[in-house]
């Protein structure tokens, strides 16, 4: 396992071309996220959330300002930055093992190496006993878990979430998010997490960052300051969550008295 880096986003602006007009997503964003922290990020759609992370995870290289993991400028996709979106995006003509090593491709490790990291990362997301299942035969939250076994499998510095409990029903969402957390505190990468939804923004994070609308400016960051395991109905708990709807809503407020 490689050692953990801190990444730093510098002055960061990112505009995309439009017949309209050019359109920019992200203004002057400046962040350092500190090796093994758990931060997600929340605001309103369109926000930049989502451009983000495809910046850090080198998957747009067309931006103004610095991303850094350390010393080294993000300049492309590297192993060292796994990604997970909100579609589980798995081959469905390889099993689950199969799709899991597929992230160790490039790998010059031998076949029994690789069997033994997979066998591993299977464990790691429960799904033992599913090795051999294809994707249509798992659930939408298992088939998330092969997603991250599959981003982890390389033991990135970062892994970036891209709303990957989103298309999980109600009571699934809530395991993976419990589930998730065991797995980052075992693994102890660095976790970068978009999400829409506020109370999986603090229960899972150390810090929640909120973006501004269009474009998106860092409006506020919240330390999340409560043990875990996070009561959700606690007094504290609640209190975070209004700090954020304060923000996210202070121009509106019929939706701010909605929410809070």
């Amino acid at each position: 396992m490689e050692t953990l880096e801190t990444l730093f986003i510098e002055n960061l602006n990112k505009t995309y071309k439009a017949e309209n007009g050019d359109v920019q997503a992200l203004k002057n964003v400046n962040l350092t996220i500190k090796p093994g922290e758990f931060v997600t990020f929340v605001g309103a759609s369109g926000c930049g959330k989502s451009t983000l992370l495809r910046l850090i995870a080198g998957l747009e290289i067309d931006f103004s300002g610095d991303i850094k993991l350390g010393e080294n400028r993000i300049k492309g996709p590297s192993i060292n930055r796994g990604m997970v979106f909100q579609e589980a995006r798995l081959f469905p003509w390889l099993t689950a093992e199969e799709n899991i090593a597929f992230g160790l491709v490039n790998e010059k490790l031998s076949p029994q190496e690789k069997k033994k990291i997979v066998d591993e990362h299977i464990e790691l997301v429960s799904l033992s006993g599913f090795a051999k299942s294809y994707p249509h035969q798992l659930s939408g939250g298992m088939q998330q878990r092969v997603s991250i076994a599959r981003a982890l499998v390389n033991y990135p510095k970062i892994l970036l979430l891209d709303e990957p409990f989103g298309a999980l029903d109600a009571l699934t969402r809530l395991q993976m998010q419990q589930e998730f957390l065991r797995i980052w505190e075992t693994e102890k990468t660095t976790v970068l997490l978009v999400t829409h939804d506020v109370d999986e923004a603090i229960y899972l994070a150390d810090r929640v960052v909120v973006l501004s609308s269009r474009p998106g400016t860092i409006s506020k960051i919240i330390n999340v300051n409560v043990s875990r395991p996070r009561d959700r109905s606690s007094e504290a708990f609640s209190e975070i969550k209004r700090e954020i709807y304060k923000v996210i809503f202070k121009d509106d407020s019929q939706l701010l008295d909605y929410y809070i």
